[in-house]
């Protein structure tokens, strides 16, 4: 039961020796993560104790790759080094590359996610400025809290990653087949569409929550996806109907201009499209659990 990340994911952490990158690398090795190795240039050759787990640290992503055959990174490196750390991901070709960096120039997210593009899309990219992803009792990558769900049958998608961790508790009886946070940045990797045609195609994954926010189009974009293409129940939450015009609102790219990008308008689409849309995040939920056991 789950997408882009299994038990037999193994992690390397871009950052690792950091104090970000080290606090949450022990946060997911606890979880259960199979983390291989962790990248600093100036450390490599060494070893980081983690509560009795030592983790070598490498010189490189190619040589992490090669040393642990590692198919997953989540980076935690500071904003201005995280276009460089992206596309030493991709130029290794790793397969999964989890950009938890919040504060990226966007002409720095536009790049790298050019990039990827012109070397095939090889190296799947979620976020930047997101929580991660997690499939419950296998792996985390990332900083998604653990010990807040358990695996069940709902996929989750989500631009919020506090949204991400309550829509993960008031559920958590149910439990989560897989849950991906994929930032709320003017441009992103891996889309809400991206995420609701992995669950659409996982056999484990019986119902989706999908979670949006104001700005951009995203969330019409997606429900058009979803009236042509998903078959399973979608229930879906859009933050945001009391945000002022023109002011940013928590992320990058919440932001409404004008007509466009408002929650109402994302809330109409989804409707639109056969998804049952809460007023509230508990709203939500609770929508989820009447489909789900009705």
């Amino acid at each position: 039961m789950a997408i882009f990340l299994t038990k037999e994911s193994k992690v390397i952490v871009q950052g690792m020796t950091g104090s970000e990158g080290t606090k949450h690398t022990r946060r997911m090795l606890a979880s259960g993560t199979n983390i291989v190795g962790g990248v600093n240039p100036r450390k490599a050759g060494t070893s980081v104790d983690f509560d009795g787990t030592e983790v070598p640290v490498f010189g490189s992503v190619a040589e992490a790759m090669e040393k642990t055959g590692a198919d997953v990174t989540v980076i935690f490196v500071p904003p201005k080094f995280a276009k460089g750390a992206v596309i030493e991901a991709i130029d290794a070709g790793i397969g999964l590359a989890v950009v938890i960096t919040e504060g990226i120039a966007v002409h720095d997210t536009a790049a790298f996610w050019a990039y990827a593009g012109s070397k095939g899309n090889k190296t799947r990219i979620i976020g930047p400025n997101c929580p991660g992803l997690i499939t419950p009792g296998q792996s985390n990558a990332g900083i998604i809290p653990a010990d807040i769900t358990t695996s069940g049958r709902i996929g989750l998608v989500s631009k919020s990653g506090t949204l991400t961790y309550q829509m993960m508790y008031e559920l958590s009886d149910i439990g989560f087949s897989s849950a991906v946070g994929i930032g709320g940045d003017p441009i992103i990797g891996t889309t809400h569409i991206d995420a609701l045609k992995a669950f659409q195609d996982d056999p484990d994954t019986d119902l989706i929550v999908m979670i949006g926010e104001i700005g951009g189009d995203a969330e019409e974009r997606a429900a058009a996806f979803i009236a042509e293409h998903v078959t399973k129940p979608v229930v879906g939450y859009v933050a945001g109907f009391t945000a002022p015009e023109g002011k940013t609102m928590g992320h990058a790219g919440a932001i409404v201009s004008g007509s466009s990008g408002t929650a109402q308008a994302k809330k109409e689409a989804l409707e639109a499209a056969g998804v049952k849309v809460g007023k509230t995040p508990s709203e939500t939920a609770r929508l989820a659990r009447a489909i789900l056991q009705g």
